[in-house]
């Protein structure tokens, strides 16, 4: 019988009379520590019912469970719990979609990765036009907290404009400038290069991921956005990663990640 088919409520006090509090876990947390899917996307499949604990379906979010003693399906299949986290930065092309798949066949992250045994998600996005880091990981709790807004994880990109760029349209991004959803704000701008008059290499700061933001920003200063490279994803550096490649996180850049995300490992 598949997960949608079994009706009965999964009772999460019948385990936390026998666990203590400090063992009983999120389910959503479990399915993205097993690497199943994001935390959000995890919260999609408990909602859409295809989750299931102990062979009762599970469709409540926030259901606490004991992931040792537990046995957690997604559509019928038992998930592995002892999934070896996978932490990689990744050079985005221009032209491939941030997503792990494409119904139509665009070129996507997928494409890259898929020699690999685990299931890897991407850390945020970038518009297809943009190119530069990227990170992907197993890790569903880390994907979650770099990609929130309270944790306010720094991106910094590298912007080859053109168009007039002076110290006051410096002055206007670091004021802030009112896009159609709301003041958007860099936290640094420096000008890297002048090629020609108006023409420039900008390096930008910001920690907002709202869609086509940097691009928007240059927009409403009637500034044209020839290239836009991402170099900086919170403590992470592209490094020397050259376009399509990708490299696996050292323990050093993984340590610095979990303190920006106030997370344990």
């Amino acid at each position: 019988m598949s997960p949608r088919e079994k009706t009965s409520k999964f009772d999460g006090n019948s385990h936390s009379k026998a666990d203590s509090g400090e063992s009983l876990v999120r389910l959503q947390k479990v399915l993205a520590d097993a690497g199943i899917a994001s935390r959000r996307g995890s919260e999609e499949l408990i909602s859409e019912g295809r989750v299931s604990v102990d062979g009762v379906q599970v469709t409540e979010l926030g259901t606490k469970i004991n992931p040792l003693i537990s046995k957690v399906e997604v559509d019928g299949e038992a998930i592995n719990q002892s999934v070896t986290k996978s932490y990689l930065a990744f050079y985005k092309p221009i032209g491939v979609i941030s997503a792990m798949s494409d119904p139509q066949g665009k070129p996507n992250l997928g494409d890259y990765f898929r020699d690999r045994n685990e299931r890897l998600f991407h850390v945020g996005r970038l518009d297809r036009e943009s190119e530069g880091l990227i990170l992907l990981t197993n890790d569903g709790d880390l994907a979650h907290r770099a990609t929130h807004p309270s944790y306010g994880l720094k991106k910094k990109y590298l912007v080859e404009i053109k168009g007039l760029f002076g110290k006051s349209q410096i002055a206007a991004l670091l004021e802030g400038v009112e896009l159609e959803d709301g003041l958007a704000r860099a936290l640094e701008v420096t000008t890297v290069r002048e090629i020609e008059p108006k023409h420039y290499w900008v390096e930008v700061t910001i920690h907002e991921g709202r869609f086509h933001i940097v691009r928007r920003m240059f927009d409403y200063l009637e500034v044209e956005v020839l290239r836009l490279i991402r170099t900086d994803f919170g403590p992470i550096n592209i490094g020397e990663i050259k376009s399509g490649r990708w490299r696996a996180l050292s323990q050093p850049e993984i340590e610095k990640m979990f303190n920006a995300l106030s997370l344990k490992r």
